[in-house]
């Protein structure tokens, strides 16, 4: 039997505009790559290139780009978050990201169940401080009360050591431990995918 199709999509949240060098969309990319290993197609969209409304609701009315945005996570099966660490915390791109997917809490199919469900969600995170198992933590509540699944060794980041500023993007070569951890992660999260692909939750009554 041929392997299920899959699709991931990464969301990076990335304070910079585009074209400007991202260690977010360079670590994202990364973790695509590494999915694409495992037979899955991966896009990605910079958040902050699109205005994206604060609020709670799958449209905030005219001019928010976030129902576009939101169609593409609904059509993927595997959800990259990656995000930039700030003052110890997710950018505050990610934490919009979070907000608005808060509006899939009220989305249900004709079973009632979310239409995340069957959905699996992986964080990524890079920082030139610390904060990262933090950052990850949040995302991965957040993430899961949407609605989202997680994999085993569902997160990857990479911090440098602490009053040394660097960024991920001006190192000449993948340190080891996030290259194996981005295969772990890739790998489960492919995994996972296909099985809740083939065999989705139960509906609840």
């Amino acid at each position: 039997m041929a392997p299920t199709t899959l699709t991931a999509l990464a969301l990076t949240c990335s304070l910079k505009p585009s074209p400007a060098p991202s260690s977010t969309d360079k670590l994202a990319r990364q973790v695509l790559d590494e999915l694409a290993a495992h037979g899955v197609a991966g896009e990605l969209i910079r958040v902050v290139d699109h205005d994206v409304r604060p609020g709670v609701e799958k449209d905030m009315g005219e001019g928010d780009e976030w129902p576009m945005i939101r169609e593409r996570v609904l059509a993927a099966d595997i959800l990259v978050l990656a995000t930039p660490t700030w003052v110890g915390h997710p950018s505050s791109v990610a934490q919009r990201v979070m907000e608005r997917l808060d509006a899939e809490l009220s989305e249900t199919d004709d079973e009632g169940r979310l239409l995340t469900y069957g959905k699996v969600a992986v964080v990524a995170v890079v920082g030139n401080e610390d904060g990262a198992h933090k950052i990850i933590a949040d995302c991965f509540q957040a993430l899961n009360d949407v609605g989202f699944t997680i994999p085993a060794s569902g997160g990857t980041y990479w911090n440098n050591e602490a009053m040394n500023p660097k960024d991920y993007i001006e190192l000449e070569q993948t340190p080891d431990p996030v290259a194996s951890t981005n295969k772990k992660l890739a790998s489960n999260a492919a995994h996972l995918a296909r099985l809740l692909k083939q065999d989705r939750f139960p509906p609840v009554h």
